[in-house]
């Protein structure tokens, strides 16, 4: 955790200095990115909220998103990425929305991706989205490597 709470330090400064907040919709992560964002003290200048969508019923009663507006779109995808910064962003009217979906592991996911699969966006002033494969079935492995990849994409994202 403290690799990742020094990316959020980081994170922390820049949204401080820029008076600019965020909200984060993950899944495989298991609030781990929402943590280290926490951890820094004085969060409660930028850290507006966010959620663990895990399932199909977290997604349309936390993240107002109807099976219908999934049509074309699967979990664990670039577009489900986007999708969830994207909503994130707007429900809690941050300034920044970030967003991560994939299979820790041990297995894959019934969509057919390896463990190690995790997909990663950004939304606000810059867009981005990401795929990281890390080829490990090593769930909390996975979990730290997908934590770490959505937090250097959000610090990307806020020193362009």
């Amino acid at each position: 955790m403290t690799e990742l709470v020094s990316i959020a330090e980081r994170i922390a400064a820049k949204l401080i200095a820029n008076k600019q907040t965020i909200s984060v919709a993950e899944s495989s992560t298991g609030g781990l990115i929402s943590a280290s964002l926490l951890a820094v003290p004085g969060a409660s200048a930028y850290f507006i909220g966010g959620g663990v969508i895990y399932t199909r019923d977290a997604r349309s009663v936390l993240m107002d998103i109807p099976n219908d507006a999934m049509r074309g779109i699967r979990s664990a995808s670039e577009p489900y990425a986007q999708l969830l910064a994207s909503q994130i962003r707007q429900r809690l009217s941050t300034d920044w929305g970030l967003s991560e979906t994939g299979a820790s592991g041990p297995t894959g996911n019934r969509y057919g991706d390896a463990a190690g699969h995790s997909c990663m966006a950004v939304a606000g002033p810059q867009q981005q989205v990401i795929t990281l494969e890390t080829g490990s079935n090593d769930r909390q492995a996975n979990m730290q490597a997908f934590a770490k990849a959505a937090l250097e994409l959000l610090l990307k994202n806020l020193s362009r």
